[in-house]
Formats: structure tokens, sequence, C-alpha cells
């Protein structure tokens, strides 16, 4: 599945339409995101129930600002509209494979439980 770059415009239905969003925070200007990019985006063909984004932190700097972005690479995934990670710096892609095995095998109804548990604390 080829990457896509998301926009003020589409990233929020990117989100909300799509079961797991995994995205990249990058800059052209950032040396790391450039050389993490090929990895991206061959991993991306191996999982295609998995929406691959990208956001320009310079060209989207208020979505880089709602997320704290403060590092770039920053690699977010969603599941169900929730965003079960979030972590500054690149990944080899071993990590990157394992990564999105991990979030893809996460019980979601567990999450929303302990969501919902921690909500009420």
């Amino acid at each position: 599945m080829a990457v896509i770059e998301l926009t003020t415009a589409t990233f929020e239905q990117a989100v909300q339409n799509n079961d797991c969003v995994m995205i990249d925070f990058w800059a052209p200007w950032c040396g790391p995101c450039r050389s993490f990019a090929p990895i991206y985006d061959k991993v991306s063909e191996d999982f295609p129930d998995v929406v691959f984004a990208k956001v320009n932190t310079e060209e989207h700097q208020d979505i880089a600002s709602h997320f704290q972005i403060r590092s770039i690479p920053t690699l977010m995934i969603f599941r169900d509209q929730i965003i079960i990670f979030s972590q500054a710096g690149a990944l080899p892609e071993g990590g990157l494979r394992e990564l999105l095995t991990q979030a893809k095998a996460l019980d979601m109804a567990e999450v929303k439980k302990s969501i919902a548990e921690q909500a009420g604390q």
C-alpha cells in the first residue's frame, strides 16, 4: 500500500475511517527522517491492512502542535481512533515490523475497558 500524506483537511478522516493508522511525523530537512523513509515505505507494502501516513511538520505545524511533536521523526499508531503508540525516533526495519505486529494483536476491547476504568478514577 502506498504511503499517504496527511494534511489538516485529511487527518481526522484518515484516523476515523481506518482501524489502524501508522503516522510518521517528519520534515524535509531532517536527516534521520530521510534515512527512515525507505524503511517505512518498504514495511508499508507488507501490512496492507494498515494505513501508512506521513505528516510534514513544516507544512502542517497545527497537527504537530496538537500532538505535541517536539522531535522528529516521531511515530504514532492509532487503533480504533485511540493512540496506542507514540515515540520519537526512527526504528530499524525489524523493530518497525514487530511494533506493527504487536499493535495489530492488541485486544482493543481490553484497551477501551482500561481507558474507561482510568477515566472513572
